[in-house]
C-alpha cells in the first residue's frame, strides 16, 4: 500500500487529477469561513451551541455536518450541498412515478444529461427558497433569546442573503462538477466528505481535553476506556467496509445466437445485488423526521412541542427505537423505488439472458425481488445499529457527541463509501499503467 501511494505521483495524468481535486477542495474549505454580510457570526454560533445542548441535536446540526460547520457561522457556503442532495433525491423519486423522467432515464447519456440539468435547476430553486426563509428567521430576535443576529434587517438584507447563499450553493455544485470532470473521484461526494472530515480536529481536541495526558488528576477517561474506544473504532470501520462492499451475485447465462457465420452470446456473468442498496439515504430521511420536533422546539416556545422533543432526545430508549424503525422502513422504501426487478428481467430477456433454473420474464422478476427483499433486511438492521451507535457510545462512555459521531452514523458511512470509491478509481489508473494497486492481487500477465 505504501508503494501504491508512492506511485501516485509517478503518473503525470493521475498526479494532475489529484492536485486539481485537492486544490478545488481547498477552495471549498476557504469559502466555508467567509461570512455572509450583515450577520453577527459570534452570536449565531452561541445560539447553535445552546440549542444543541438543550435539545440533543436538531436538523441544523445535520445540515451543519454536511456543510462542514458553515451553517453555524452562516458563511457564504452555509447551505452547503444539501439543496443539491435534496434535488437529486426528489428527481430519483419522481423518476419512478413520472413517465417522462422514466423515459429520460432509459435514453442513455443524453437522458442522463437532461436529468442532471433538471437537478441543477431544482438545486437553485430549493436554495432560493431555503435562503429566503433563513433570512426571515434570522431577522427575528425573539427566536434567538433576544440577541440581534442581523445588523440591518429588511428587504435589502433578505435579497442580499438569498443572492449570497444561492450563489454559494451554485458555486459548490460547480466545484463538484469540475472535480468530476478534471479531478479524481465523485466531486459532490468528496465535497461532502471534506466537510465531515473538517470536524475531526475539533473532535480530537475535545477528546484530548477529556484524556488530559499532562494533567492526570483532571482526566475524565482512563487509559483502558481509550484503548477500548480505539478498538471499537477499528471494528466499526471494518464492519462498515464489509457491508458497503457486500453483495449477492446472481448468475446470468446468455444463450448462443448464430448470425451468419458468427456465434454471439453464450457467456456467463452475474448481477451484483448490494446488501446496502440504499446507501446513507435512509439515515438522512430518518434523521430529518426524528430531529424535526427538536428543531421546532428550538424555534417555537410551545410546551407540547417541548414535551415531544424531550421524548425524542438522543441517548433515550424511545429515540433509538423510533430512529432504528424509521431507518429500516426507509431502507425498504428507497430500495423499492430505485430497484426495478421487472425492468432488469425484461432487459435480460431482450438480450437472451436468463437465471439458471428460473424462467425468463415474470418469474425472474419475482426471483430478483425475493432475493433483494431478503438481503435488504440484514443491511437495514446493520444500518440502524451503525446509526444509533454514536448515541449509545456517547451515553455509555460519557463522551461528547461530536467525538462519538465518528464511531458510526451518517458521517462514517459517507467517509468510508467515498474513500473506497476514490481508491477504486485511483487503483484503476495504477493497474492500467502496470503499477501495483493498494492491495496485491497477483502479478499482471506479461509484466517482468
Amino acid at each position: 500500500m505504501i508503494g501504491a501511494f508512492a506511485n501516485l505521483f509517478k503518473i503525470p495524468d493521475l498526479k494532475r487529477k489529484i492536485l486539481i481535486t485537492a486544490g478545488l477542495i481547498a477552495v471549498y474549505r476557504v469559502g466555508a469561513f467567509i461570512p455572509t454580510p450583515g450577520i453577527d457570526g459570534a452570536k449565531l454560533a452561541m445560539f447553535f451551541e445552546n440549542i444543541a445542548k438543550t435539545q440533543g441535536g436538531t436538523l441544523f446540526g445535520m445540515i451543519n455536518m454536511f456543510s462542514g460547520g458553515a451553517i453555524q457561522r452562516l458563511t457564504i457556503f452555509a447551505l452547503g450541498i444539501m439543496p443539491y442532495i435534496s434535488a437529486s433525491i426528489i428527481l430519483q423519486l419522481l423518476t419512478a412515478v413520472v413517465p417522462y423522467l422514466e423515459r429520460l432515464s432509459k435514453e442513455g447519456e443524453e437522458g442522463r444529461k437532461k436529468i442532471i440539468q433538471y437537478t441543477r435547476y431544482g438545486t437553485v430553486v430549493l436554495a432560493i427558497i431555503q435562503s429566503f426563509f433563513i433570512a426571515l428567521w434570522l431577522e427575528n430576535p425573539a427566536r434567538f433569546q433576544g440577541m440581534q443576529i442581523v445588523q440591518f434587517p429588511g428587504w435589502s438584507f433578505r435579497v442580499l442573503a438569498v443572492i449570497t447563499l444561492t450563489s454559494g450553493t451554485a458555486f459548490i455544485m460547480w466545484l463538484g462538477e469540475q472535480i468530476q470532470e478534471y479531478g479524481i473521484g465523485n466531486g459532490i461526494s468528496l465535497i461532502i466528505t471534506a466537510g465531515i472530515v473538517s470536524r475531526i480536529p475539533a473532535a480530537i481536541y475535545q477528546l484530548m481535553q477529556l484524556v488530559s495526558p499532562f494533567s492526570p488528576e483532571r482526566s475524565q477517561i482512563d487509559p483502558f476506556t481509550l484503548i477500548l474506544m480505539a478498538g471499537m473504532l477499528i471494528g466499526v470501520v471494518v464492519a462498515v467496509v464489509a457491508i458497503t462492499q457486500g453483495q449477492r451475485k446472481i448468475p446470468i447465462q446468455y444463450a448462443k445466437r448464430v448470425v451468419g457465420r458468427k456465434i454471439y452470446g453464450g457467456q456467463s456473468t452475474y448481477i451484483p445485488l448490494r446488501v446496502n442498496q440504499a446507501g446513507v439515504i435512509p439515515i438522512i430521511f430518518a434523521q430529518s423526521i426524528i430531529l424535526f420536533p427538536a428543531t421546532i422546539a428550538g424555534l417555537i416556545p410551545s410546551q407540547a412541542i417541548q414535551n415531544v422533543a424531550g421524548i425524542l432526545t438522543r441517548q433515550t430508549f424511545v429515540y433509538n427505537i423510533v430512529y432504528s424503525l424509521l431507518i429500516i422502513f426507509f431502507c425498504y422504501f428507497y430500495t423499492a423505488i430505485t430497484f426495478n426487478p421487472l425492468d432488469i428481467s425484461n432487459n435480460m430477456k431482450r438480450f437472451g439472458g436468463f437465471v439458471p433454473g428460473i424462467r425468463p420474464g415474470r418469474q425472474t422478476a419475482e426471483y430478483l425481488d425475493f432475493i433483494m427483499t431478503r438481503i435488504t433486511l440484514p443491511g437495514a438492521v446493520f444500518l440502524a445499529i451503525i446509526a444509533v451507535l454514536p448515541s449509545i457510545i456517547s451515553g455509555a462512555l460519557k463522551i461528547p457527541y461530536l467525538v462519538a459521531s465518528f464511531f458510526g452514523g451518517t458521517g462514517l458511512l459517507i467517509i468510508v463509501g467515498v474513500m473506497l470509491d476514490t481508491m477504486r478509481q485511483i487503483e484503476s489508473h495504477l493497474l492500467v499503467r502496470h503499477y501495483e494497486g493498494f492491495m496485491k492481487k497477483g502479478r499482471i500477465k506479461g509484466r517482468r
